[in-house]
């Protein structure tokens, strides 16, 4: 009875992942630590493959003391589309919730990673007054 009690409490502690979540993890291809969307898990609910939002990598995600703590994000300023972004800044927005800006695309529009994917907005659009 013991061994079951401690297998639920074990089980109960430990985070469940779901394919399109994002995690932290070094991208070596970028040469910086940032998030990454999951995409694949194991059977038993790890995650076995992530992709880096920003230069497109596909990699492996080792478990380890760091992969269970997901470190939490600043959620940033509410987005203003007059307001200019670079890449890495965070954001929140009213419809989409919290978002990393992953690049900039043209002068007036950015790409912003979501929980559930990437999408392009505006930003540094002048105020209409």
């Amino acid at each position: 009875m013991e061994k079951l009690t401690s297998a639920v409490a074990e089980s109960e502690e430990k985070p469940a992942f779901v394919v399109g979540e994002r995690v932290e993890k070094f991208c070596v291809k970028c040469q910086e630590e940032r998030g990454h969307v999951i995409a694949s898990l194991t059977k038993r609910g790890k995650i076995s493959r992530v992709s880096c939002p920003k230069c497109g990598t596909l990699g492996t995600f080792k478990t380890g003391a760091a992969s269970g703590n997901k470190r939490k994000l600043d959620p940033g300023a509410p987005y203003d589309q007059t307001r200019a972004y670079r890449a890495g800044q965070t954001m929140v927005h009213p419809t989409f919730g919290q978002g990393e800006v992953t690049a900039l695309i043209e002068p007036l529009k950015i790409d912003v990673l979501f929980a559930d994917r990437i999408r392009r907005l505006i930003h540094a659009q002048q105020a209409n007054h």
